[in-house]
Protein backbone atom coordinates (compact mmCIF):
# COMPACT_ATOMS: atom_id res chain seq x y z
CA UNK A 1 0.00 0.00 0.00
CA UNK A 2 1.51 3.34 -1.06
CA UNK A 3 2.03 6.13 1.46
CA UNK A 4 -0.45 9.03 1.47
CA UNK A 5 1.00 12.20 -0.15
CA UNK A 6 0.66 14.21 3.07
CA UNK A 7 0.94 13.64 6.79
CA UNK A 8 -2.26 14.24 8.77
CA UNK A 9 -2.10 16.28 11.98
CA UNK A 10 -5.04 16.22 14.40
CA UNK A 11 -5.71 17.74 17.82
CA UNK A 12 -8.92 17.38 19.82
CA UNK A 13 -10.81 19.46 22.37
CA UNK A 14 -13.28 17.57 24.53
CA UNK A 15 -15.85 19.35 26.70
CA UNK A 16 -17.13 17.19 29.54
CA UNK A 17 -20.08 18.13 31.72
CA UNK A 18 -19.44 17.16 35.34
CA UNK A 19 -22.17 15.31 37.24
CA UNK A 20 -22.41 17.56 40.29
CA UNK A 21 -25.71 18.16 42.08
CA UNK A 22 -25.56 21.89 41.46
CA UNK A 23 -24.00 24.20 38.90
CA UNK A 24 -20.40 25.37 39.10
CA UNK A 25 -20.96 28.88 40.51
CA UNK A 26 -24.49 28.81 41.95
CA UNK A 27 -26.95 26.55 43.75
CA UNK A 28 -29.21 25.77 40.77
CA UNK A 29 -29.86 22.08 40.08
CA UNK A 30 -27.52 20.50 37.54
CA UNK A 31 -30.02 18.19 35.81
CA UNK A 32 -30.94 17.37 32.23
CA UNK A 33 -34.43 17.47 30.75
CA UNK A 34 -36.17 20.07 32.90
CA UNK A 35 -38.66 22.53 31.40
CA UNK A 36 -36.82 25.43 29.70
CA UNK A 37 -35.47 28.19 31.93
CA UNK A 38 -36.56 26.60 35.21
CA UNK A 39 -33.13 25.81 36.71
CA UNK A 40 -31.88 29.40 36.69
CA UNK A 41 -31.05 32.15 39.18
CA UNK A 42 -29.53 35.67 39.18
CA UNK A 43 -26.00 34.18 39.23
CA UNK A 44 -26.23 31.93 36.16
CA UNK A 45 -28.37 34.53 34.36
CA UNK A 46 -25.66 37.13 34.95
CA UNK A 47 -27.95 39.66 36.62
CA UNK A 48 -26.28 42.78 38.10
CA UNK A 49 -24.96 42.33 41.63
CA UNK A 50 -25.07 38.53 41.64
CA UNK A 51 -21.83 36.92 42.87
CA UNK A 52 -20.52 33.47 41.88
CA UNK A 53 -19.24 30.92 44.42
CA UNK A 54 -17.15 27.93 43.27
CA UNK A 55 -18.69 24.46 43.63
CA UNK A 56 -16.17 22.48 45.71
CA UNK A 57 -17.20 19.15 44.17
CA UNK A 58 -16.59 20.49 40.66
CA UNK A 59 -13.05 21.42 41.68
CA UNK A 60 -12.40 17.96 43.16
CA UNK A 61 -13.78 16.33 39.99
CA UNK A 62 -11.46 18.50 37.89
CA UNK A 63 -8.47 17.42 39.98
CA UNK A 64 -9.57 13.78 39.68
CA UNK A 65 -9.75 14.01 35.88
CA UNK A 66 -6.32 15.66 35.76
CA UNK A 67 -4.73 12.94 37.89
CA UNK A 68 -6.32 10.17 35.81
CA UNK A 69 -4.86 11.76 32.67
CA UNK A 70 -1.35 11.80 34.20
CA UNK A 71 -1.35 15.60 34.47
CA UNK A 72 0.44 18.02 36.74
CA UNK A 73 -2.12 19.61 39.10
CA UNK A 74 -1.96 23.35 39.72
CA UNK A 75 -2.48 24.03 43.39
CA UNK A 76 -3.01 27.70 42.52
CA UNK A 77 -6.62 28.08 41.33
CA UNK A 78 -7.61 31.19 39.39
CA UNK A 79 -10.63 31.86 37.19
CA UNK A 80 -10.74 34.25 34.27
CA UNK A 81 -13.35 35.94 32.12
CA UNK A 82 -13.35 34.92 28.47
CA UNK A 83 -15.11 37.78 26.75
CA UNK A 84 -17.30 37.18 23.73
CA UNK A 85 -20.88 37.92 22.75
CA UNK A 86 -23.30 35.18 21.78
CA UNK A 87 -27.04 34.90 22.48
CA UNK A 88 -26.66 31.81 24.70
CA UNK A 89 -24.17 33.59 27.01
CA UNK A 90 -26.21 35.92 29.26
CA UNK A 91 -23.22 37.63 30.91
CA UNK A 92 -21.40 38.47 27.67
CA UNK A 93 -18.43 36.47 28.98
CA UNK A 94 -17.67 32.93 30.13
CA UNK A 95 -15.97 32.14 33.42
CA UNK A 96 -13.07 29.87 32.48
CA UNK A 97 -9.37 29.33 33.28
CA UNK A 98 -6.66 30.88 31.13
CA UNK A 99 -3.05 30.82 32.32
CA UNK A 100 -3.55 28.53 35.33
CA UNK A 101 -5.64 25.51 34.28
CA UNK A 102 -6.42 23.00 37.01
CA UNK A 103 -4.30 20.39 35.16
CA UNK A 104 -1.62 20.44 32.45
CA UNK A 105 1.12 18.40 30.72
CA UNK A 106 -0.53 14.99 30.85
CA UNK A 107 -0.97 12.10 28.44
CA UNK A 108 -3.23 9.24 27.39
CA UNK A 109 -1.87 5.98 25.95
CA UNK A 110 -3.72 4.44 22.99
CA UNK A 111 -3.12 1.25 21.03
CA UNK A 112 -2.20 1.43 17.36
CA UNK A 113 -1.11 -1.08 14.72
CA UNK A 114 2.46 -0.02 15.44
CA UNK A 115 2.12 -0.45 19.20
CA UNK A 116 1.26 1.88 22.12
CA UNK A 117 1.22 5.60 21.36
CA UNK A 118 1.27 8.53 23.73
CA UNK A 119 -1.21 11.35 23.09
CA UNK A 120 -0.19 14.48 24.97
CA UNK A 121 -2.70 16.44 27.05
CA UNK A 122 -1.86 20.15 26.87
CA UNK A 123 -4.32 21.23 29.55
CA UNK A 124 -7.58 20.46 31.30
CA UNK A 125 -9.39 23.49 32.67
CA UNK A 126 -12.66 24.16 34.47
CA UNK A 127 -15.29 26.48 33.07
CA UNK A 128 -19.03 27.06 32.89
CA UNK A 129 -21.22 25.86 30.04
CA UNK A 130 -23.33 28.21 27.94
CA UNK A 131 -27.08 28.03 27.36
CA UNK A 132 -28.71 26.20 24.47
CA UNK A 133 -30.22 27.74 21.37
CA UNK A 134 -33.40 26.06 20.13
CA UNK A 135 -34.11 26.91 16.50
CA UNK A 136 -37.79 27.30 15.58
CA UNK A 137 -37.93 27.02 11.79
CA UNK A 138 -41.70 27.51 11.66
CA UNK A 139 -41.52 30.90 13.36
CA UNK A 140 -38.14 31.72 11.80
CA UNK A 141 -36.55 32.49 15.15
CA UNK A 142 -34.27 31.01 17.80
CA UNK A 143 -35.17 30.53 21.46
CA UNK A 144 -32.71 30.34 24.35
CA UNK A 145 -32.87 27.83 27.20
CA UNK A 146 -30.57 28.94 30.01
CA UNK A 147 -30.92 25.73 32.08
CA UNK A 148 -27.51 24.53 30.83
CA UNK A 149 -25.87 27.89 31.63
CA UNK A 150 -23.42 27.41 34.49
CA UNK A 151 -23.19 23.64 34.19
CA UNK A 152 -19.65 22.68 35.27
CA UNK A 153 -17.39 21.72 32.39
CA UNK A 154 -13.87 20.48 32.11
CA UNK A 155 -12.24 21.09 28.74
CA UNK A 156 -9.52 18.58 27.83
CA UNK A 157 -7.16 19.80 25.09
CA UNK A 158 -4.68 17.48 23.40
CA UNK A 159 -1.41 18.16 21.65
CA UNK A 160 -1.55 17.80 17.86
CA UNK A 161 -0.25 14.24 18.25
CA UNK A 162 -2.78 12.21 16.26
CA UNK A 163 -1.81 11.25 12.74
CA UNK A 164 -5.02 9.68 11.45
CA UNK A 165 -8.78 9.83 12.04
CA UNK A 166 -8.54 6.30 13.45
CA UNK A 167 -6.08 7.45 16.13
CA UNK A 168 -8.49 10.26 17.04
CA UNK A 169 -11.32 7.73 17.28
CA UNK A 170 -9.24 5.42 19.48
CA UNK A 171 -8.18 8.32 21.71
CA UNK A 172 -11.80 9.37 22.25
CA UNK A 173 -12.87 5.85 23.18
CA UNK A 174 -9.93 5.47 25.57
CA UNK A 175 -10.65 8.87 27.14
CA UNK A 176 -14.37 8.20 27.50
CA UNK A 177 -13.78 4.84 29.20
CA UNK A 178 -11.36 6.46 31.65
CA UNK A 179 -13.85 9.22 32.47
CA UNK A 180 -16.65 6.67 32.97
CA UNK A 181 -14.46 4.76 35.45
CA UNK A 182 -13.93 8.00 37.38
CA UNK A 183 -17.70 8.49 37.72
CA UNK A 184 -17.44 12.26 37.16
CA UNK A 185 -19.87 12.32 34.20
CA UNK A 186 -22.36 10.13 32.36
CA UNK A 187 -20.41 10.94 29.14
CA UNK A 188 -23.68 10.86 27.17
CA UNK A 189 -23.11 12.55 23.80
CA UNK A 190 -26.84 12.52 23.00
CA UNK A 191 -27.48 14.72 26.06
CA UNK A 192 -24.46 16.89 25.26
CA UNK A 193 -22.58 15.71 28.35
CA UNK A 194 -19.55 15.02 26.17
CA UNK A 195 -18.80 17.16 23.13
CA UNK A 196 -15.81 17.15 20.84
CA UNK A 197 -14.22 19.68 18.47
CA UNK A 198 -11.37 18.69 16.18
CA UNK A 199 -8.54 20.65 14.57
CA UNK A 200 -7.09 19.07 11.42
CA UNK A 201 -4.37 19.98 8.94
CA UNK A 202 -2.01 18.23 6.54
CA UNK A 203 1.64 18.82 5.68
CA UNK A 204 4.24 17.26 3.36
CA UNK A 205 6.09 14.35 4.94
CA UNK A 206 9.18 15.51 6.80
CA UNK A 207 7.97 19.11 7.22
CA UNK A 208 7.91 20.30 10.85
CA UNK A 209 5.73 23.37 10.33
CA UNK A 210 2.00 22.66 10.63
CA UNK A 211 -0.27 23.29 7.66
CA UNK A 212 -3.30 25.60 7.82
CA UNK A 213 -5.93 23.99 10.05
CA UNK A 214 -9.68 23.86 10.01
CA UNK A 215 -11.82 23.32 13.10
CA UNK A 216 -14.69 20.83 13.02
CA UNK A 217 -17.80 21.15 15.21
CA UNK A 218 -21.27 19.59 15.51
CA UNK A 219 -20.16 15.96 15.66
CA UNK A 220 -22.61 13.92 17.74
CA UNK A 221 -20.73 10.61 17.94
CA UNK A 222 -17.18 9.28 17.84
CA UNK A 223 -18.00 7.66 14.52
CA UNK A 224 -19.04 11.10 13.20
CA UNK A 225 -15.71 12.54 14.40
CA UNK A 226 -13.82 9.84 12.49
CA UNK A 227 -15.88 10.24 9.30
CA UNK A 228 -15.72 14.06 9.43
CA UNK A 229 -11.93 13.97 9.84
CA UNK A 230 -11.59 11.54 6.94
CA UNK A 231 -13.66 13.91 4.80
CA UNK A 232 -11.58 16.95 5.76
CA UNK A 233 -8.26 15.19 5.17
CA UNK A 234 -9.45 14.18 1.70
CA UNK A 235 -10.70 17.74 1.02
CA UNK A 236 -7.43 19.34 2.19
CA UNK A 237 -5.47 16.94 -0.03
CA UNK A 238 -7.63 17.65 -3.09
CA UNK A 239 -7.43 21.44 -2.61
CA UNK A 240 -3.65 21.50 -2.21
CA UNK A 241 -2.99 19.05 -5.06
CA UNK A 242 -5.15 21.17 -7.38
CA UNK A 243 -3.07 24.27 -6.56
CA UNK A 244 -5.41 25.87 -4.04
CA UNK A 245 -4.87 26.97 -0.44
CA UNK A 246 -6.65 25.90 2.72
CA UNK A 247 -8.49 28.71 4.49
CA UNK A 248 -8.51 28.68 8.29
CA UNK A 249 -12.17 28.42 9.22
CA UNK A 250 -14.62 26.75 11.54
CA UNK A 251 -16.75 24.06 9.89
CA UNK A 252 -19.94 22.26 10.85
CA UNK A 253 -20.29 18.57 10.07
CA UNK A 254 -23.53 17.66 8.27
CA UNK A 255 -24.09 13.99 9.06
CA UNK A 256 -26.95 13.58 6.57
CA UNK A 257 -25.00 14.99 3.63
CA UNK A 258 -21.70 13.56 4.93
CA UNK A 259 -19.85 16.83 4.29
CA UNK A 260 -18.55 19.91 6.08
CA UNK A 261 -20.24 23.31 5.87
CA UNK A 262 -18.57 26.64 6.62
CA UNK A 263 -19.72 28.12 9.93
CA UNK A 264 -17.39 31.12 10.11
CA UNK A 265 -14.03 32.29 8.82
CA UNK A 266 -11.21 32.25 11.33
CA UNK A 267 -8.37 33.91 9.46
CA UNK A 268 -7.15 35.65 12.60
CA UNK A 269 -7.10 34.40 16.18
CA UNK A 270 -10.06 35.72 18.12
CA UNK A 271 -9.12 38.08 20.94
CA UNK A 272 -11.14 36.97 23.95
CA UNK A 273 -9.51 39.64 26.17
CA UNK A 274 -9.02 37.24 29.09
CA UNK A 275 -8.63 38.88 32.49
CA UNK A 276 -8.92 37.53 36.07
CA UNK A 277 -12.48 37.34 37.32
CA UNK A 278 -12.72 39.96 40.10
CA UNK A 279 -15.63 38.15 41.77
CA UNK A 280 -13.69 34.88 42.28
CA UNK A 281 -10.66 35.30 44.51
CA UNK A 282 -7.65 33.13 43.56
CA UNK A 283 -6.69 30.52 46.18
CA UNK A 284 -4.37 27.58 46.80
CA UNK A 285 -5.48 23.97 47.15
CA UNK A 286 -3.67 22.16 49.96
CA UNK A 287 -1.46 19.40 48.58
CA UNK A 288 -3.05 17.06 51.14
CA UNK A 289 -6.36 17.49 49.30
CA UNK A 290 -4.71 16.56 45.98
CA UNK A 291 -3.06 13.52 47.60
CA UNK A 292 -6.40 12.46 49.06
CA UNK A 293 -8.07 12.66 45.63
CA UNK A 294 -5.19 10.62 44.19
CA UNK A 295 -5.61 7.98 46.90
CA UNK A 296 -9.33 7.70 46.09
CA UNK A 297 -8.86 7.14 42.36
CA UNK A 298 -10.42 3.86 41.20
CA UNK A 299 -8.47 1.21 39.33
CA UNK A 300 -8.42 2.64 35.82
CA UNK A 301 -9.07 0.66 32.61
CA UNK A 302 -5.43 0.17 31.55
CA UNK A 303 -4.41 -1.10 34.99
CA UNK A 304 -7.48 -3.33 35.23
CA UNK A 305 -6.79 -4.82 31.79
CA UNK A 306 -3.21 -5.68 32.76
CA UNK A 307 -4.36 -7.19 36.08
CA UNK A 308 -7.07 -9.32 34.46
CA UNK A 309 -4.55 -10.73 31.98
CA UNK A 310 -2.04 -11.59 34.71
CA UNK A 311 -4.33 -12.56 37.60
CA UNK A 312 -6.92 -14.54 35.65
CA UNK A 313 -4.77 -15.73 32.71
CA UNK A 314 -7.21 -14.20 30.22
CA UNK A 315 -6.35 -13.29 26.66
CA UNK A 316 -6.04 -9.58 25.92
CA UNK A 317 -9.24 -9.80 23.88
CA UNK A 318 -11.27 -11.49 26.65
CA UNK A 319 -9.98 -9.08 29.28
CA UNK A 320 -10.60 -6.13 26.94
CA UNK A 321 -14.25 -7.02 26.44
CA UNK A 322 -14.80 -7.18 30.20
CA UNK A 323 -12.91 -3.96 30.95
CA UNK A 324 -15.05 -1.99 28.48
CA UNK A 325 -17.93 -2.12 30.98
CA UNK A 326 -17.44 -1.59 34.73
CA UNK A 327 -20.59 -3.55 35.54
CA UNK A 328 -19.13 -6.54 33.67
CA UNK A 329 -15.85 -6.40 35.57
CA UNK A 330 -17.58 -6.27 38.96
CA UNK A 331 -19.96 -9.08 38.02
CA UNK A 332 -17.11 -11.16 36.58
CA UNK A 333 -14.97 -10.88 39.71
CA UNK A 334 -17.96 -11.74 41.88
CA UNK A 335 -18.51 -14.87 39.77
CA UNK A 336 -14.86 -15.85 40.14
CA UNK A 337 -15.25 -15.64 43.92
CA UNK A 338 -17.95 -18.32 43.63
CA UNK A 339 -16.19 -20.43 40.98
CA UNK A 340 -12.43 -20.33 40.44
CA UNK A 341 -12.55 -20.90 36.68
CA UNK A 342 -12.10 -17.34 35.30
CA UNK A 343 -11.58 -18.42 31.68
CA UNK A 344 -14.83 -20.38 31.61
CA UNK A 345 -16.70 -17.46 33.22
CA UNK A 346 -15.17 -15.04 30.70
CA UNK A 347 -16.24 -17.30 27.81
CA UNK A 348 -19.85 -17.10 28.96
CA UNK A 349 -19.68 -13.34 29.40
CA UNK A 350 -18.11 -12.69 26.03
CA UNK A 351 -20.48 -15.08 24.32
CA UNK A 352 -23.97 -15.90 25.58
CA UNK A 353 -24.35 -13.11 28.17
CA UNK A 354 -23.30 -10.29 25.80
CA UNK A 355 -25.53 -11.81 23.12
CA UNK A 356 -28.53 -11.64 25.46
CA UNK A 357 -27.69 -8.04 26.41
CA UNK A 358 -27.58 -6.99 22.76
CA UNK A 359 -30.70 -8.92 21.80
CA UNK A 360 -32.72 -7.48 24.67
CA UNK A 361 -31.03 -4.05 24.48
CA UNK A 362 -30.48 -4.15 28.23
CA UNK A 363 -27.53 -3.49 30.49
CA UNK A 364 -26.19 -6.26 32.70
CA UNK A 365 -27.95 -4.71 35.70
CA UNK A 366 -31.25 -4.65 33.82
CA UNK A 367 -30.91 -8.34 32.93
CA UNK A 368 -31.45 -9.18 36.62
CA UNK A 369 -28.87 -11.96 36.44
CA UNK A 370 -27.00 -12.73 39.66
CA UNK A 371 -23.41 -14.06 39.93
CA UNK A 372 -24.55 -17.14 41.86
CA UNK A 373 -27.17 -18.01 39.22
CA UNK A 374 -24.68 -17.68 36.36
CA UNK A 375 -22.08 -19.74 38.23
CA UNK A 376 -24.67 -22.46 38.80
CA UNK A 377 -25.29 -22.61 35.05
CA UNK A 378 -21.58 -22.63 34.14
CA UNK A 379 -20.95 -25.44 36.60
CA UNK A 380 -23.85 -27.44 35.17
CA UNK A 381 -22.31 -27.21 31.70
CA UNK A 382 -18.77 -27.95 32.85
CA UNK A 383 -19.87 -30.95 34.93
CA UNK A 384 -21.82 -32.39 32.02
CA UNK A 385 -25.25 -31.93 33.55
CA UNK A 386 -26.33 -30.11 30.38
CA UNK A 387 -24.64 -29.59 27.03
CA UNK A 388 -23.17 -26.22 26.06
CA UNK A 389 -25.97 -25.71 23.55
CA UNK A 390 -28.64 -26.56 26.12
CA UNK A 391 -26.87 -24.24 28.56
CA UNK A 392 -27.55 -21.27 26.28
CA UNK A 393 -31.21 -22.29 26.16
CA UNK A 394 -31.20 -22.41 29.96
CA UNK A 395 -29.67 -18.91 30.17
CA UNK A 396 -32.41 -17.47 27.95
CA UNK A 397 -35.08 -19.14 30.10
CA UNK A 398 -33.40 -17.88 33.28
CA UNK A 399 -33.56 -14.29 32.03
CA UNK A 400 -37.18 -14.70 30.91
CA UNK A 401 -38.42 -16.29 34.14
CA UNK A 402 -35.99 -15.34 36.87
CA UNK A 403 -35.69 -19.00 37.84
CA UNK A 404 -32.42 -20.78 38.62
CA UNK A 405 -30.56 -23.01 36.18
CA UNK A 406 -31.40 -26.12 38.22
CA UNK A 407 -35.11 -25.36 38.17
CA UNK A 408 -35.16 -24.83 34.41
CA UNK A 409 -33.06 -27.91 33.63
CA UNK A 410 -35.48 -30.01 35.65
CA UNK A 411 -38.64 -28.42 34.18
CA UNK A 412 -37.47 -28.72 30.58
CA UNK A 413 -35.85 -32.14 30.97
CA UNK A 414 -32.55 -30.84 29.60
CA UNK A 415 -30.23 -32.90 31.80
CA UNK A 416 -27.71 -34.91 29.83
CA UNK A 417 -27.72 -38.69 30.05
CA UNK A 418 -24.35 -39.88 31.39
CA UNK A 419 -25.26 -43.34 32.65
CA UNK A 420 -23.27 -46.05 30.83
CA UNK A 421 -26.12 -48.52 30.64
CA UNK A 422 -28.45 -45.90 29.14
CA UNK A 423 -25.92 -44.92 26.48
CA UNK A 424 -24.46 -48.29 25.47
CA UNK A 425 -27.51 -49.31 23.45
CA UNK A 426 -27.20 -46.14 21.37
CA UNK A 427 -23.44 -46.58 21.00
CA UNK A 428 -23.73 -50.18 19.82
CA UNK A 429 -26.38 -49.24 17.27
CA UNK A 430 -24.26 -46.38 15.86
CA UNK A 431 -21.17 -48.59 15.62
CA UNK A 432 -23.18 -51.23 13.76
CA UNK A 433 -24.50 -48.65 11.28
CA UNK A 434 -21.08 -47.14 10.45
CA UNK A 435 -18.49 -49.91 9.76
CA UNK A 436 -16.33 -47.66 7.53
CA UNK A 437 -15.85 -45.07 10.28
CA UNK A 438 -15.20 -47.84 12.80
CA UNK A 439 -12.43 -49.17 10.58
CA UNK A 440 -10.83 -45.69 10.38
CA UNK A 441 -10.72 -45.51 14.17
CA UNK A 442 -9.12 -48.96 14.35
CA UNK A 443 -6.48 -47.77 11.87
CA UNK A 444 -5.38 -45.02 14.23
CA UNK A 445 -7.66 -42.16 13.28
CA UNK A 446 -9.38 -41.31 16.61
CA UNK A 447 -10.75 -38.02 15.23
CA UNK A 448 -13.22 -40.06 13.19
CA UNK A 449 -15.01 -40.82 16.45
CA UNK A 450 -16.41 -37.28 16.31
CA UNK A 451 -18.74 -38.35 13.49
CA UNK A 452 -20.08 -41.24 15.56
CA UNK A 453 -20.55 -38.97 18.57
CA UNK A 454 -22.60 -36.60 16.41
CA UNK A 455 -24.79 -39.45 15.17
CA UNK A 456 -25.30 -40.71 18.70
CA UNK A 457 -26.23 -37.21 19.88
CA UNK A 458 -28.91 -37.00 17.20
CA UNK A 459 -30.31 -40.40 18.19
CA UNK A 460 -30.44 -39.33 21.86
CA UNK A 461 -32.27 -36.11 21.02
CA UNK A 462 -29.27 -34.09 22.17
CA UNK A 463 -29.51 -35.35 25.75
CA UNK A 464 -26.50 -37.67 25.76
CA UNK A 465 -23.26 -36.46 27.32
CA UNK A 466 -20.89 -36.07 24.32
CA UNK A 467 -17.76 -36.63 26.43
CA UNK A 468 -19.19 -39.85 27.81
CA UNK A 469 -20.27 -40.94 24.33
CA UNK A 470 -16.75 -40.40 22.99
CA UNK A 471 -15.28 -42.50 25.80
CA UNK A 472 -17.76 -45.35 25.28
CA UNK A 473 -17.40 -45.38 21.48
CA UNK A 474 -13.58 -45.46 21.66
CA UNK A 475 -13.59 -48.20 24.32
CA UNK A 476 -16.18 -50.30 22.46
CA UNK A 477 -14.25 -50.19 19.17
CA UNK A 478 -10.68 -50.56 20.44
CA UNK A 479 -11.56 -53.32 22.92
CA UNK A 480 -13.69 -55.30 20.48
Amino acid sequence: MSQAPFETVIGLEVHLQLSTNTKIFCGCANVFGSAPNTNVCPVCLGLPGALPVLNHQALLSGIKVGLALNCEINSFIKFDRKNYYYPDSPKGYQISQFDFPVAKNGFVMIKTDKGPKRIGITRAHLEEDAGKLVHDNLSNCSLVDFNRTGTPLIEIVTEADMRSPLEAYDYLNTLKLTLEYLGVSDCDMEKGSLRCDANVSIRPWGQEKFGTKTELKNMNSFRAVKVALEYEVARHTQVIQSGGKIVQETLLWNDEKAMTIVMRSKEHAHDYRYFPDPDLVPFHVDYKVIDQVRAELPELPAAKLERFIKQYALSEYDAGVLVMDQSLTKFFESCVEHYSQPKKIANWFNGAVLFEMKERKLSLTELKLTPSHLVELVKAVEEGVVSNLAGKEVLTAMLDSGKTAGEIIKEKGLAQVSDDSALLAIVDEIIKQNPTVVEQIKQGKPAAAGFLVGQAMKQSGGKANPKKLNELITQRILNA
